[in-house]
């Protein structure tokens, strides 16, 4: 059984770029073929047979595709894919758009339709003469998308959230599987015998109240500031977090880069502190010396709030999209709307010398691990190659 994957663009890290890291893991021999590759920035890569599209000889593509629009949709047609039995299409733009053979059965893991053709066209194009005069290309690329929608054999979607946009917006019905989270490597501080940076997770019945202890004693020590782990982007509300830390004269501490860092910066007080591209253990570092992280936007899922919650920290969120999925309130984190500094605020306060318990935190991340993932994505493929298989001999 031959196995291909497909990807928008292999050009940076993030959440996306961590489910292509499990599906190698499961698939080793699946070559990932994508519009442009930047091997510089996608280190994550190398272990990939890579494949690119024409788009690759176009000048500054693999850095700045978006200088292409539309041309992604001709890239990932132009691939050749009839070698293979199934094509795993993970994408939140052009990529479902690749064309199989009658034999290939074709799946597609949906992150999100595209977000600024769909769900979210009205924050990317918020001003009234940029949405006019953009108005006739965002029409052409809506038909595109519209029409490549129907391409893959079946869809699969990172969340609820993501399920209820693809049925509103494609007409098509998808199964949930939740992205991995690489719960073995985000896992709280050691206590001083070890046993939660290295040893099993102990049982909830009998660690839930040492815990507590523990997380009581090292609060005023350890979680002296909030976290915001994010791409800066408009979209994102990072302004939100920013405001309200000011206004409390809350630390702040910022992970990632952006468009739109120079401008949050500028927004910042004294207290906010922007700490850029960390490594995956600077990065655990931050998450399990925070008091809680701050996720403001409307995810489609929130990999950040898996991520801290397996460190064992809450997460305080806005109430809307894929978080309401991964967050307890009142047990794993806190919910703030509308979608304001105001209600940040109201919740910030409302916290006090509150404390959350990290097993519970962690356990609720657990249901994200990457072991689970992979154990239901290799049964879903399975399972699906048989019933194609089978209507194929009717």
């Amino acid at each position: 059984m031959k196995i291909a994957l497909v990807y928008d663009h292999v050009n940076k890290i993030g959440g996306a770029e961590r489910i292509l890291v499990a599906l190698h893991e499961l698939f080793p021999d699946a070559p990932l073929f994508t519009a442009v590759y930047d091997s510089d920035r996608a280190g994550w890569a190398r272990d990939f047979q890579v494949r690119s599209s024409f788009m690759q000889a176009l000048p500054l593509a693999k850095t700045y595709h978006e200088l292409y629009p539309g041309v992604p949709f001709l890239a990932f047609s132009s691939l050749d894919l009839q070698e293979f039995d199934i094509v795993i299409v993970i994408t939140s733009a052009e990529a479902k758009s690749v064309i199989t053979g009658p034999r290939t059965l074709s799946i597609c893991y949906c992150l999100t339709p595209t977000r600024y053709l769909w769900s979210h066209y009205s924050q990317y194009f918020k001003h009234k003469l940029l949405a006019f005069l953009s108005w006739p290309v965002v029409w052409f690329l809506r038909v595109w998308d519209m029409r490549v929608s129907a391409r893959p054999d079946k869809y699969i979607a990172i969340s609820e959230t993501v399920a209820k946009r693809i049925s509103k917006y494609y007409k098509r019905q998808a199964q949930v599987i939740y992205p991995p989270v690489d719960t073995e490597k985000f896992r709280p501080k050691a206590s001083t015998n070890g046993r939660w940076a290295f040893g099993p997770d102990p049982p909830l019945a009998d660690k839930v109240q040492s815990a507590s202890r523990r997380t009581k004693s090292a609060d005023k020590l350890e979680s002296s500031y909030f976290l915001v782990v994010s791409r800066l982007v408009d979209y994102k509300r990072i302004d939100i977090a920013i405001e309200a830390c000011n206004r409390l004269g809350l630390p702040l501490k910022i992970v990632g880069t952006g468009l739109e860092e120079r401008k949050l910066k500028k927004l910042a007080g004294s207290t906010v502190e922007f700490l850029g591209n960390l490594t995956d253990q600077e990065l655990i570092a931050y998450y399990q010396g925070c008091r809680a992280l701050i996720s403001p936007q409307e995810e489609d899922l929130g990999i950040s709030a898996i991520e801290a919650q397996a460190c064992g920290k809450p997460v305080i969120a806005y109430r809307g999209g894929g978080t309401m999925e991964t967050v307890i309130a009142g047990k794993t984190g806190e919910f703030f709307y509308p979608q304001t500094v105001t209600a940040l605020i109201s919740v910030l306060e409302k916290l006090g010398n509150r404390v959350y318990n990290p097993v519970l935190c962690r356990k609720q991340a657990l249901k994200f691990s990457k072991m689970k993932f992979k154990q239901q994505f290799a049964k879903y493929v399975s399972h699906t190659w048989k019933q194609y298989k089978l209507a194929q001999k009717l």
